[in-house]
């Protein structure tokens, strides 16, 4: 869905506090920045910030909805929740709620960075396999 110039200008506005923040256009919403953490997104004039165990209650206790890009199928939800108007209106509050935002988007990509299934600190190493040398009975040695 389209996002209107004049609700990108307020939003950002809004955000103005949020370290190194800018935005792109993608697939016809707008993605929130801070420096390269992707936080937040815009869409049909609706903002979504980051969210997991960590910051996403103070949104399920006010029902707010999470970012579905395709409404026909609701298991394909993603990790943003709708942010409150009051919370959008009230700049110092809506700036809280982004760094909380970009800390977990910090945070998703030091898991998505750390090697899976590997051993830390210590490494595998190959056993040798025993040779066992069979001696026919009765052969002449």
């Amino acid at each position: 869905m389209a996002v209107q110039p004049q609700y990108l200008a307020y939003i950002l506005e809004q955000l103005e506090g949020v370290e190194n923040l800018h935005s792109r256009r993608m697939f016809g919403a707008v993605g929130l920045y801070g420096g390269e953490l992707f936080f937040g997104l815009i869409d049909d004039d609706t903002l979504f910030l980051k969210t997991d165990a960590s910051n996403s209650a103070e949104y399920i206790a006010r029902r707010m909805p999470r970012f579905m890009p395709f409404p026909e199928r609701p298991e394909a939800v993603m990790a943003y929740h709708q942010v409150p108007a009051d919370v959008i209106e009230d700049g110092e509050t809506l700036i809280a709620w982004a760094r909380r935002s970009v800390a977990v988007a910090l945070a998703s990509r030091a898991a998505k960075a750390r090697p899976k299934g590997r051993l830390t600190g210590r490494h595998k190493t190959a056993k040798k396999k025993k040779t066992v040398r069979r001696v026919k009975r009765g052969a002449a040695r």
